[in-house]
This record gives C-alpha cells, structure tokens and sequence, in this order.
C-alpha cells in the first residue's frame, strides 16, 4: 500500500545524505550564487568604451566637436590620435583599437557653407556583434551631430524611438532571469543524477529495494528533495537579481513558482533518466553536462532560435528550458500574466509529464 510515511521518512534520508556530503552542499547552495554573480557581471552584450583611434587632419572646431561626441558618449574611448593612415592599419592589425575616424582636410569648412563631407569609419570586423553595435552607435552620433550643425538639412521626419519591457536596454536584465532557469535546470540534473549513481556505488540500492519502499515511493522519496532544493535555488537567485543586479519584477511573483513547479517535472524526470544509464558518478556528470550545453545552446539564451537552421528549429519545441525562459523573462520585464504564458506553461506540462513517466518507468525496470 502507498505510504506517505515511508516517502517522509526516504525525504528525510535524501537531505541527512546532501547535507553531510561537502561536495553536494557546493552544489546546492556556492554553484548558483557564483553562477548567478559570474553570469551577471561577466556575460553582457552590452558595448561601453570601445577603444577608437581618431585621425583628425582638419582640426577644426567643427572636427573637434565631433571628436568630442564620440568620446562624451561614453560607448567609445579615444586611445590613440595618429597623424597616419598606415599606423590606423597597424592599430586594427594588432586589435589595439576597435573603431578607427578619419576627419579629412576642409570638413569644418565644408560644413559651414553647406557642402557634402564625408567621415572615414573603419572597424574591426572579426567580433561582428561589437562591430555591429559600434557601427550603429556611430551613425547616431554623427546623424544627431549633422543635425545640430545643419539644422536646415535635418529633415521633416521625426522618428522617435521607444524599447519597451527594456528602456536602458540593460542586457543583464535579459540576462539573469535566464540563469534562473539554467541554474535550476543544472543544479536539478546533477543531484538527482549523482543521487541514484551514489546510492548504486555505495552498494546501497540492493538495501533500499529489499525494503518495503515501493519503486514509486523511492522515486518520489528520490525526487521530492531535489525539487525542494531548486525552490530554495529559485528564491535565492531571484533575490540576488533583484537586490544586487536591480532586475525588475513586472509581473505577478505567484506565477514564478507554479512555472517552476511544471518546469522541474521534466527536469527531474531527465535527471532521473540520466541515473538509469549513467553506472558511476564520472558517467553522470558527464551525461549531465552532454544534455545541459545543448539544451542552452538549442534554447535561445545565447542566440535567436529564429536564425537557426529549420532542423534545430524542430528540435528546440522538445526542449523545456525555451519554454521557461519565455515564462521568467515574461515575468520579470513584460509584467506578463497567466494569460499570456499559459502556451508556454501546457507545453511545459506536455513535456515534463512525458519524460518524467517514460524515466520513472525505465527506473523501475532497473530495480526489477
């Protein structure tokens, strides 16, 4: 007969074995904030003091003004004013600067009676996402500059920008929401994982099989701890963004729980499944880390699932973590409700009840 107590008392095993195991204690309470704190400081898009060369052979006061845009912006940094094209070419050769402005003769004078001029832009192509954004920041610069000094040619369109969910579009805003999901995901995997394999190297399983524990009481005595465990993962992360990194919290907090909740479904379930091939520690934490690096590459964190082949495409709608991190950034910066996630949150149901059954079977059969 099913025994709530029998499953209380396997909980109460999982978390004396987790906490006196040192190891097991990194992973659940140091591997999240230094994930969390790496992830957030380290891992930005955002593109600040690019170091640019200026060659400025007019030296006008309209060429110095410019001059002095660029570096007030604060996106590029002046390192070096050469008299010489051929030292630009050096500097890029030897990634000394990233963005080099060439001013020629006569542009000040040029300006003042209205003629066209013309401004030299050379970038360092080799990181397209920096040159990109350098690029962009560049043309603004001088199209705001040209209509300051020109404001008869600025035109009649007045196009005005607005980013929402985003305004500073601060790229750690987008950023740590998605190391909540992927914290949970790997600190879930690995200690359900390393779980089951320790009890199968200590020669423990063979004693916990001839008990009267039933093989869903041990999966759910199995599971249950790890679940509570990521919840407590979840909280801390959660706190750490919004009080060190100031994340907003735009939505309603009660949805991030109960996302969670369907989230850890699959999760437990794949770590689970990993415990039935994995025959060592060495073997599941490398089967973990096999499944873990595809599932954030294929899940949008990195890159736009968009621009990815239509094969990969396919295979992303069967990984959990493209779902969950719609949901937690929808929560955080959209201020999205349970109207709007509720796609995201069936098909999280879809997959973590799926693969949680089909691992909770194949466990079974290993204990048989």
């Amino acid at each position: 007969m099913f025994s709530i107590e029998r499953i209380k008392q396997m909980v109460v095993k999982e978390f004396i074995q987790i906490f006196r195991d040192v190891r097991m204690k990194a992973i659940v309470f140091v591997i999240p904030l230094v994930q969390t704190v790496v992830f957030g400081f380290a891992v930005t898009t955002d593109v600040n003091n690019i170091p640019t060369a200026v060659i400025d052979l007019d030296k006008s006061f309209e060429s110095r003004e410019l001059v002095r845009r660029f570096e007030a912006s604060g996106y590029f940094k002046i390192v070096a004013v050469p008299d010489s094209p051929a030292v630009v070419t050096d500097l890029l050769d030897r990634a000394e600067v990233t963005v080099a402005l060439r001013i020629d003769n006569k542009f000040g004078s040029d300006l003042r009676r209205g003629a066209p001029v013309s401004i030299q832009v050379l970038a360092d192509g080799t990181d397209s996402n920096t040159t990109t954004v350098a690029l962009d920041y560049t043309n603004r610069i001088v199209m705001q500059y040209a209509r300051d000094m020109t404001p008869s040619s600025a035109g009649i369109v007045d196009v005005r920008l607005r980013a929402w969910y985003n305004p500073d579009l601060k790229s750690k805003n987008y950023n740590v929401p998605g190391v909540i999901a992927m914290v949970i995901m790997l600190t879930s995997l690995l200690l359900t994982s390393m779980a089951v394999v320790r009890e199968r190297e200590m020669g423990t399983m063979e004693q916990l099989m001839v008990t009267p524990l039933r093989p869903a009481e041990l999966i759910l005595g199995k599971t249950i701890p790890f679940a509570i465990i990521a919840f407590f993962d979840m909280v801390l992360i959660t706190l750490l963004g919004v009080l060190i990194f100031k994340i907003p919290v735009n939505g309603p907090l009660w949805l991030l729980p109960l996302s969670t909740a369907i989230y850890l479904l699959s999760v437990l379930g794949l770590g689970l499944f990993i415990s039935t091939i994995a025959k060592s520690l060495q073997q599941a934490l490398m089967a973990t880390f096999l499944f873990f690096m595809p599932a954030v590459l294929l899940s949008g964190f990195m890159f736009p699932i968009e621009n990815m082949p239509a094969v990969f495409r396919i295979v992303t709608y069967a990984n959990p973590l493209r779902y969950f991190l719609v949901i937690i950034r929808g929560i955080f910066l959209k201020g999205n409700g349970f109207g709007a996630l509720w796609p995201q949150m069936a098909a999280l149901m879809i997959i973590g009840l799926t693969v949680f059954t089909m691992s909770a079977v194949r466990f079974k059969k290993r204990l048989a």
